[in-house]
């Protein structure tokens, strides 16, 4: 079997490699491939993965390249977790939207939009290389926005299944209030990628006994801590959100916060110079601590779950993933492309049943949504009026006058990576 990581000279990488390591009987990995632009950063991250597969014994073969085309050639599996324009760009996505009293944040708002807009053209042109040379090849998407990403993808005709970490590090967590193994918690997580809501934690399966009750009830002020938002806000809405519906249900708390400290990109960049340091070190031979304050916990067994049940092998039978609605939300197109439960195979993976959902939630989703296709189609066609569009649809935005602000900004900070710019 062989798998190619494009992006694989991401500081996020030795976790994935861990996990690899860890797992291996579960995905029997011979080739992997790490593919990036940045030859001295590839190298380094390279070395340390080479080392982590050594000393855990695993037989497979690491090889490192910049060549797209000959990364992913003959590839069972393609992972995508790339970063257009590095921190800097972040650094922007973060930044300017405060100048307009609007939240700035990678994946959400009009940060978010900028990194679509620079991302879409990329990651379709990776998956056509991807298609050239293999076409029964699948598609793993890590590359935020995933939602919009994987529609793009999908849309495009491609094998592709889109992947958060925000479900299953929500399980491990859950699975430890609870004393359980995480593999018995099952989530019924339902929403868009970074606008989710756990409706029920239930023990052993789809049909399980639902505990969230109970963990609210015993857990509930950890759990809130945890998302960073009141407990009475969690309690009243009687299910556990996902952190980032922290924007949208303390946008100006948190526009307040962001003006006051240094962004996430500054400490992330920080933190990939020390990380990057210590993969320099010939005797590292194991992911640092450091690692898991980057982010992107449990991402390796994510990972390895979802490939393992692409691939035929002995991946868990249901997980949570971003694909097509096709029916699964009713107030949906069948083409959005939502996060939830599915069975997963060969095949590809099949949404499972979700219930009625409460306006509160079923609203909120319709309208991200909506701004999701508008963003969409901004990446693939460009233009200004099409940027303009998609932030007045967004409901972090929303008014004429921040979306035309924004719009100069967006356009200003990200001309390099616009082709229509």
């Amino acid at each position: 079997m062989k798998l190619a990581v494009v992006g694989g000279g991401s500081t996020y990488t030795p976790e994935l490699i861990d996990g690899f390591a860890r797992l291996r009987d579960t995905l029997p990995i011979e080739e992997l491939v790490l593919v990036d632009p940045a030859a001295e950063r590839l190298e380094l991250v390279g070395g340390l993965a080479r080392r982590i597969f050594a000393k855990q014994g695993h037989p497979g073969r690491i090889v490192t390249t910049s060549d797209v085309d000959a990364g992913v050639a003959d590839a069972d599996a393609v992972l995508l977790q790339l970063r257009v324009g590095g921190q800097a760009a972040r650094q922007q996505d973060e930044t300017w939207p405060l100048e307009c009293g609007c939240v700035g944040q990678e994946t959400t708002g009009a940060g978010g939009l900028a990194k679509a807009l620079r991302t879409v053209p990329v990651v379709l042109d990776i998956a056509e290389r991807v298609r050239r040379t293999n076409p029964d090849a699948w598609i793993i998407d890590f590359t935020n926005p995933v939602g919009i990403v994987t529609r793009a993808l999908l849309q495009a005709g491609h094998k592709a299944v889109g992947l958060c970490n925000v479900a299953i590090g929500f399980q491990r967590k859950f699975a430890a209030h609870l004393g359980v193994d995480p593999a018995r918690v099952h989530l019924d997580h339902v929403g868009l990628n970074h606008l989710t809501w756990e409706l029920g934690a239930r023990l052993g399966g789809p049909e399980g006994e639902n505990v969230l009750p109970g963990l609210l009830a015993e857990h509930g002020e950890a759990i809130a801590a945890d998302l960073r938002m009141p407990q009475t806000l969690v309690d009243r809405l009687g299910v556990v959100p996902s952190y980032y519906l922290r924007y949208y249900y303390q946008h100006d708390e948190v526009v307040r916060e962001l003006a006051t400290k240094p962004s996430r990109a500054a400490e992330v960049a920080e933190m990939e110079r020390q990380l990057l340091t210590m993969y320099g070190d010939p005797a590292l031979d194991e992911k640092p601590e450091l690692l898991a304050k980057r982010g992107g916990a449990f991402y390796s067994e994510a990972a390895v779950d979802l490939a393992a049940s692409l691939l035929g092998g002995g991946g868990s039978p249901y997980q949570v993933v971003n694909t097509y609605n096709n029916g699964t939300l009713p107030f949906l197109p069948d083409d959005a492309v939502i996060e939830v439960q599915a069975s997963v195979g060969k095949e590809g993976a099949t949404p499972l049943a979700v219930p009625s959902l409460d306006p509160l939630f079923s609203g909120l989703i319709a309208n991200v949504t909506a701004y999701e296709d508008l963003a969409l189609h901004a990446a693939l066609h460009g233009g200004r009026d099409r940027v303009f569009k998609a932030l007045l649809a967004h409901p972090l935005i929303g008014q004429y006058a921040y979306a035309e602000q924004l719009t100069d900004k967006l356009v200003a900070h990200n001309r390099e990576h616009l082709a229509w710019a």
